[in-house]
């Protein structure tokens, strides 16, 4: 069973946890700050789609049916070119940041194994200056390879899941109104 605690002293505790977790990370260095500055963005543009998708899907819909009821012609051939052309734009529209996050899903975990090299770096020169007798400062330079390891990997499989459900849900949508404009197609002739 948990102590209890008053609630001034909980809020205390809780601030002191977080100031030490935040040490934990800045003893990551430099490095740790641009992963933590690359995720944050990463997660603006994910969440940039998702909100485009959720919300602007009907807007999407709406242009495409009028570009294609403005467009369309008697022509089978021209419809179908329309058509693709309709749909692959409606496609870019949707997609348009992916191609970014999915570079800094792959720029995360290398930047993660930067951080390991300087911090195992920062380790051999504590053991060329002082031998193995400095136990502290050879411990600073692998808890630098550990923390900068560990974020550029957590980061990059969230962004990578995440990615992969962006693409999969975009090419559902444009395969669903590339059908839709060929029923409208089929319904018009």
């Amino acid at each position: 069973m948990l102590p209890v605690v008053p609630a001034g002293k909980r809020s205390r505790a809780v601030l002191k946890e977080w100031f030490n977790n935040s040490e934990l990370l800045l003893a990551g260095g430099w490095i740790v700050l641009m992963i933590l500055l690359l995720t944050f963005a990463m997660w603006l543009l994910i969440l940039d789609r998702y909100l485009y998708l959720w919300r602007g899907r009907s807007v999407l819909v709406a242009s495409a049916f009028a570009r294609w009821q403005r467009l369309r012609s008697q022509d089978p051939r021209a419809n179908q070119r329309l058509r693709v052309a309709i749909t692959r734009g409606a496609h870019d529209d949707m997609g348009r940041w992916l191609g970014t996050i999915q570079v800094i899903t792959a720029i995360l975990p290398l930047l993660g194994l930067l951080g390991t090299v300087s911090g195992m770096i920062k380790t051999f020169e504590v053991m060329t200056v002082f031998g193995t007798g400095n136990v502290r400062g050879m411990a600073e330079g692998i808890s630098q390879a550990l923390i900068t390891t560990m974020a550029g990997l957590l980061a990059a499989l969230s962004g990578m899941y995440f990615a992969n459900d962006l693409k999969q849900r975009i090419r559902s949508r444009s395969d669903h109104l590339a059908e839709h404009l060929g029923m409208e197609g089929e319904a018009a002739s």
